[in-house]
């Protein structure tokens, strides 16, 4: 298994509400950019439902100069509808199922720390401020919410 420092959250840049599947993502990556598959690991639909895209044992394409020691999750959505702006759109249930599958990968790799593409990129993606959104999300400290813990452990 690689050595995993970093979690780097995404939008797939798509308009607000527009369900877009994991292999559409698949799709853009193979057919139009010529990578050997879909750049991120993880993939939240629309529906919350998470998808597997490269295996976690290959480097991403996700994140220039960082793709070696990181893990790339991309929800879908991350624009408004008209596509003029960027924009949080996440549902409720992309949002659970994001602190969900970060607190699972931080169990697996307690040291990686959890930033968004624009900070690495002079780019909106994922349209919300990752850093400081995840900053306290650590298993290995105990520190996750009642309320992850009430509903997924109990």
């Amino acid at each position: 298994m690689r050595d995993i420092n970093l979690i780097v959250i995404h939008c797939s840049a798509t308009p607000e509400g527009r369900d877009v599947s994991t292999e559409t993502i698949r799709g853009w990556h193979v057919n139009e950019r010529k990578w050997s598959d879909i750049g991120y690991h993880y993939v939240i639909e629309l529906s919350g439902k998470v998808k597997n895209g490269r295996p976690l044992e290959r480097a991403g394409a996700h994140v220039k100069g960082f793709n070696k020691n990181s893990i790339g999750i991309c929800y879908v959505g991350g624009m408004t509808k008209d596509m003029k702006e960027p924009k949080d759109t996440r549902t409720d249930s992309q949002k659970e199922s994001l602190l969900k599958l970060i607190l699972e990968l931080k169990l697996k790799f307690p040291n990686a720390v959890v930033r968004g593409h624009n900070d690495f990129a002079s780019k909106a993606c994922p349209s919300f401020d990752a850093s400081s959104e995840y900053k306290n999300v650590k298993f290995n400290d105990i520190d996750v919410t009642e309320k992850f813990i009430n509903k997924y452990y109990n």
